[in-house]
């Protein structure tokens, strides 16, 4: 008698119990599972081949989806690396550790990986991205920190360890380093040293005096002069002006967001145009905003996913929508989050009020911000799909951006990022920069698990109202292009294309 063959369904249910138990952060090696197993995961999209015997278990609604990648690539390198060289035997170089220092979380396209076994190679992953392996017989790096589970060099080492090229192509990132919290003159002088990393150390002190920094420079020139050594000051920096002009100590994350700010902020004063001023009395101006609620619903909720109608929203304003007593109301995912939409945005006219009232704008976002966050998933509170916790404040893990390279800052760096945020936005004076990068860095934050895209687009018209401007939609159908603008100022801080987009939205309107 003939053996019954399994059904599709339970060998496929077996192979994703097989591919979870082999799965290290989502990472698997082929060795680890049975063939068979294996090849049903791939077949159905659940196994995604980063390099020939290495895979990142992915969903099959995604796919190849960039998402899982950019979310999975420190956790493949870390097991990836130690597998092929122990786990003490792989490094990122100087530069590699320095950009993540610095706060540049951006995934770069190559990173550089020092290796104490032969190596020497290029390896090509997902996604445009590799590795560069590089064996380095002497002199392999021995201070050393974990980096989501990555080895990098530690700070000032790595920093006496750069090349000259990098200052001159980095810049803002050296001026990040030695104007944050992270980084002592002690630590620095300790590194030179003991690796007598002399000439790495002229430039060093160069750079201090460039940011005018002359009592850090003079520390480490002394040290240096005490220890027996003539030191000759370079200045590594071709033309470079410093941008970083600090009220308080910041970490490096929230360092690169003022210096991000300042660097781009000319660009859109160019690009904008100049503010009308407040022409209308506040009553008019209220009700104008008001009469924008249908259309502006409509296409930020659109942009983020959801599917809702005109006919929906007008149920929502006329109260006809009742979730907490009506099951089938209760039941429309999409319906939650038009229902959030019109009450923060009721609160976002509040705030508006405020600001043709003279109070600062900056002040306002800043004291009302929760508020519009809390209104907007409060109904899914109600309806036990958020937890209560969840509208308490900002995210408390980290998140990645769908088909970006760019990775928001680390949960732990989110108030300091968000504190410059507001005082950015507090001492701007030209409401059509506060609006173009208050939305971009707002979102480049990203300080909430979900909401940034439609509270970025509320701060960026309350800024616009401060000026005088109407309230500007940006258009579902404009979606692909409004990302990638985004995309450009956050991976490549190239801020043109994101302002030209806002510009061309609002003379649509």
């Amino acid at each position: 008698m003939a053996r019954a063959r399994a059904k599709p369904q339970k060998l496929l249910a077996e192979a994703l119990k097989a591919g979870k138990a082999a799965a290290k952060d989502n990472i698997v090696k082929s060795s680890s599972i049975e063939r068979k197993y294996r090849e049903i995961l791939v077949r159905e999209h659940f196994l995604t081949e980063v390099i020939k015997g290495w895979y990142l278990l992915t969903s099959p609604e995604g796919g190849e989806n960039s998402t899982a990648w950019f979310g999975g690539v420190w956790a493949f390198l870390k097991h990836y690396l130690s597998d092929r060289f122990g786990k003490n035997g792989f490094c990122l170089s100087a530069e590699s550790s320095f950009n993540l220092h610095a706060g540049d979380t951006v995934i770069p396209k190559q990173l550089i990986v020092l290796t104490k076994k032969p190596s020497n190679t290029n390896v090509d992953l997902l996604h445009g991205t590799s590795i560069l392996l590089m064996t380095v017989k002497t002199n392999f790096p021995k201070e050393r920190e974990r980096w989501n589970g990555v080895w990098v060099i530690q700070l000032p080492y790595a920093l006496c360890r750069l090349s000259p090229t990098y200052f001159k192509n980095y810049p803002r990132n050296i001026e990040i380093a030695l104007k944050s919290l992270a980084l002592s003159t002690t630590d620095i002088s300790r590194a030179v040293l003991q690796y007598e990393s002399i000439v790495g150390a002229e430039r060093i002190i160069g750079a201090y005096k460039h940011f005018g920094l002359e009592n850090q420079a003079k520390q480490i020139k002394e040290d240096l002069i005490a220890a027996g050594y003539k030191i000759k000051e370079v200045d590594p920096f071709v033309e470079y002006e410093p941008k970083l002009n600090l009220s308080r100590p910041v970490s490096p994350h929230a360092g690169r967001i003022h210096a991000m700010w300042y660097a781009m902020r000319d660009e859109v004063g160019k690009i904008m145009p100049k503010p009308p001023g407040m022409k209308r009395s506040r009553k008019t101006e209220i009700e104008l905003i008001q009469e924008k609620h249908k259309d502006d619903a409509y296409h930020s909720l659109s942009i983020e996913g959801y599917r809702v109608t005109a006919e929906l929203i007008e149920m929502i304003e006329s109260g006809e929508w009742d979730p907490e007593n009506n099951e089938s109301d209760r039941k429309q995912y999409d319906a939650l989050a038009a229902k959030g939409y019109f009450e923060a945005f009721k609160t976002v006219v509040g705030s508006a009020g405020r600001v043709l009232q003279k109070d600062n704008p900056g002040q306002v976002f800043a004291e009302d911000l929760q508020s519009w966050y809390r209104q907007l998933f409060s109904q899914f509170v109600k309806t036990n799909r958020m937890k209560p916790a969840d509208l308490a404040g900002y995210r408390d893990q980290q998140v990645y951006i769908g088909g970006s390279r760019h990775v928001p800052p680390p949960k732990d760096a989110v108030g300091d990022c968000m504190e410059e945020l507001f005082q950015l936005l507090k001492d701007e004076e030209d409401p059509a920069v506060r609006a173009v990068l208050g939305h971009f860095v707002f979102v480049f934050i990203h300080p909430y698990m979900d909401g940034n895209g439609r509270i970025g687009r509320f701060l960026m018209n309350l800024m616009f109202i401060s000026g005088g401007f109407g309230w500007t939609i940006i258009k579902t159908e404009f979606r692909d292009r409004y990302m990638a603008a985004l995309e450009e100022a956050s991976t490549k801080e190239d801020i043109t294309p994101f302002a030209e987009f806002i510009r061309t939205q609002m003379n649509q309107q």
